[in-house]
C-alpha cells in the first residue's frame, strides 16, 4: 500500500512539473493532429468498451487518457483516477489501450486522447451508450373477432436509448403501424405503434407479430394469433351415384358445414317443394332411393351459426334408366328405303332433331366430377344411322346411273342407214369419208 501511494504521489508530482513545463500558450491551446487517433466506440449497458490511443510517429512524448470532465484516467501506464472499471489492455509508445467494465449511462460523453507535444495534440473518442428496450408488449381491443370487422392492435417497447423501430408482420405480409415516441424524464425513450385492419375468415389462427428493431438487441418480437368467427362454409358432396342420376337408383348426398362457432344444426329442405316422402335425412347426409322424374328439383342444404347462415344448392336431374335397342337388320331397313324415299329423310330429320339423353348445360351437378358409363343403345343407334345413309346414298347413285343409260351415236354411218342393201351402204359410208371435216359427234 505504501509503495501505491508513493507510486501515485509520484506520478501527480511529474505531472504538475510537466505542465508547469510546457509553454503557457501550449499548455491551453491543444490542437487536433492526425498523428494522433482514436475510434468511436458504441457498447450496451452493462457491459465493457475498450478506448485505444494510437500514436502513428512518436518522438518519446507522454500519451494519457482524459474522461469527459478531463479527469486523467491515464497517465502513460499509471492510473490516477480511483475507478477500478478502467483497466489497462495495452501501452506502448504507440498505443494506449484502456478497458471500461460494467459500463454505465454516466459514461457516456467524450474521452480525450492526449500527447505532451508542443503544443499538445487531442483527439477525441464519443462513447455512446445503448440501452435496449424492455420485453415488448402487445395489446388488442377485441380478443374475439368477427369476419369483415376492424379491430386495432398496439405494441409498446419502454425504456430504450436510442428509440425503438416497430415492426408489424400479419402471417407473411407487412403491415404499416403509426410510432409515437416519448422521451421520459431519465432519458429514455417509449414507443408505442398503433395497427389498424379488417379481419376475414383467413385471418382465423394467423399470428400478428410486433418486430421491434433496436442496436442493442437481435429478433426482439412478441406476437398473437387472431380468433376470428366467420358464418358457416357449406359445399355438398354426392357420394352416390357418380355420374347420371337415372331412374330405380339411389341418391346418397353429403353436406359438409364449417364455421367458427362450428355449426350445431345442418337442414335438408327441396326448393319449392316438398322433400320426398321416402327421403331419410340422418345428420348432414340425404338418402332417397327408387329415384323417379317427379324427384326432379333443387335440394338445399342449410347451415347456421351465431353470425348467421349459409346453403348449398343440389339440381336433381332424374335420367330414363339404360335400356337396350336392338340393332335394325339389312332386309327391313332396304324395305323401308324402297317404299318411300322421303320417309327416309323423316327420319334422318326426326333423329336430329329428337332431346337429347345428355344433362342439360344449367344442371351443372348431375353426374358432377363423376366419369359418364357407356350406353350400348345409344351405340347401337348411331350405327344404324351410319348403315341406313349408306344404302340410301347407293340407292340413289343407282338410280341415276340407271336413267342416264343411253346409246352413242355418229354420223360417220349415217349414209348407210337409208341404203337399199349391203353393197349400197358400203358406198354411201365410203363417200361418207370425203366430208370428214364436217364430221360432228354427240354425246347424249
Amino acid at each position: 500500500m505504501a509503495n501505491a501511494g508513493c507510486v501515485s504521489l509520484a506520478t501527480i508530482l511529474f505531472l504538475f512539473i510537466f505542465q508547469a513545463a510546457l509553454p503557457q500558450g501550449a499548455a491551453q491551446i491543444p490542437v487536433v493532429s492526425q498523428n494522433l487517433v482514436t475510434d468511436n466506440v458504441s457498447v450496451v449497458e452493462g457491459e465493457m468498451a475498450i478506448i485505444s490511443c494510437r500514436v502513428k510517429d512518436n518522438d518519446d512524448s507522454v500519451i494519457q487518457l482524459l474522461n469527459p470532465n478531463r479527469q486523467t484516467i491515464y497517465f502513460r501506464d499509471v492510473r490516477p483516477l480511483k475507478d477500478a472499471r478502467f483497466q489497462l489492455v495495452n501501452f506502448s509508445d504507440n498505443e494506449l489501450r484502456v478497458s471500461l467494465s460494467n459500463v454505465s449511462l454516466s459514461d457516456e460523453g467524450r474521452y480525450v486522447c492526449q500527447l505532451y507535444t508542443d503544443p499538445p495534440q487531442e483527439a477525441y473518442a464519443d462513447i455512446t451508450v445503448l440501452v435496449p428496450p424492455g420485453s415488448p408488449i402487445i395489446d388488442a381491443r377485441d380478443e374475439l373477432l368477427s369476419e369483415g370487422n376492424e379491430t386495432e392492435m398496439t405494441c409498446t417497447a419502454m425504456s430504450s436509448k436510442p428509440a425503438a423501430a416497430i415492426r408489424w408482420m400479419k402471417g407473411d405480409k407487412e403491415l404499416p403501424g403509426k410510432p409515437k415516441v416519448e422521451l421520459t424524464y431519465d432519458r429514455m425513450y417509449t414507443v408505442t405503434s398503433r395497427l389498424t385492419f379488417t379481419v376475414d375468415k383467413e385471418d382465423d389462427g394467423v399470428p400478428v407479430v410486433c418486430i421491434v428493431d433496436h442496436p442493442a438487441v437481435k429478433d426482439f418480437q412478441v406476437q398473437k394469433y387472431l380468433e376470428v368467427q366467420y358464418k358457416p362454409e357449406v359445399k355438398i358432396m354426392v357420394e352416390f351415384p357418380q355420374g347420371l342420376t337415372r331412374e330405380g337408383e339411389t341418391l346418397e348426398l353429403t353436406c359438409q358445414a364449417k364455421g367458427k362457432p362450428q355449426p350445431q344444426r345442418v337442414n335438408w329442405v327441396k326448393v319449392d317443394d316438398e322433400m320426398p316422402s321416402h327421403a331419410v335425412i340422418t345428420d348432414a347426409d340425404l338418402y332417397i332411393e327408387n329415384l323417379n322424374k317427379s324427384y326432379n328439383g333443387t335440394y338445399r342444404c342449410v347451415a347456421a351459426n351465431s353470425l348467421g347462415e349459409s346453403s348449398d344448392d343440389y339440381i336433381l336431374f332424374v335420367y330414363d334408366a339404360p335400356t337396350t335397342t336392338p340393332t335394325p337388320t339389312t332386309a327391313t331397313t332396304t324395305t323401308f328405303i324402297t317404299t318411300s324415299s322421303s320417309s327416309s329423310l323423316h327420319s334422318e330429320a326426326a333423329q336430329d332433331t329428337a332431346p337429347s339423353t345428355e344433362p342439360a348445360a344449367h344442371d351443372s351437378r348431375a353426374g358432377e366430377g363423376a366419369p359418364r358409363t357407356v350406353d350400348h343403345a345409344v351405340i347401337g343407334g348411331v350405327v344404324a344411322v351410319v348403315v341406313f345413309a349408306m344404302l340410301c346414298l347407293l340407292i340413289v347413285l343407282g338410280r341415276y346411273f340407271a336413267r342416264h343409260k343411253g346409246t352413242y351415236f355418229t354420223h360417220e354411218a349415217k349414209g348407210a342407214d337409208d341404203a337399199a342393201d349391203a353393197d349400197t351402204a358400203i358406198i354411201n359410208a365410203e363417200g361418207g369419208h370425203t366430208n370428214s371435216d364436217e364430221k360432228k359427234e354427240y354425246y347424249i
